[in-house]
């Protein structure tokens, strides 16, 4: 299975990075990860990439490493159905005091325009 991963630095995401590198480990999927700014992050590009990079590593896990520069909503979607990935995972979502899931801008956009399968993990 082709699994398309998007981390923008925060918490969800690496959350999400890590239960996707256990997959992984157990499935042999085929793993891309984006790497984006996020908005709620001030994290660098170059600083969340070395955090992938030395996750992938530590757990053995080889992976392609991609970033995205422009919208990282638009260019995960893009990027999952033109390159026909199997899976789309992205960290985001939390609960409001009523049990809400509220999400985070970039992980709305995926679930609510992705073609692709869609896993959020929050």
């Amino acid at each position: 299975m082709k699994v398309l991963l998007g981390v923008g630095g925060s918490e969800n995401s690496r959350r999400a990075l890590e239960e996707t590198i256990e997959r992984v480990q157990e499935t042999g999927d085929e793993l891309t990860v984006a790497i984006f700014n996020s908005e709620e992050i001030e994290s660098t590009l170059t600083d969340i990439e070395t955090d992938v990079r030395t996750a992938l590593e530590d757990a053995d896990v080889e992976a392609t490493v991609r970033r995205i520069t422009d919208h990282p909503g638009g260019e995960l979607v893009q990027m999952a159905d033109q390159e026909e990935f199997d899976r789309l995972v992205i960290g985001g979502g939390t609960r409001s005091p009523l049990g809400k899931i509220q999400l985070g801008s970039i992980a709305e956009f995926v679930v609510l325009n992705a073609e692709t399968p869609v896993t959020l993990i929050r």
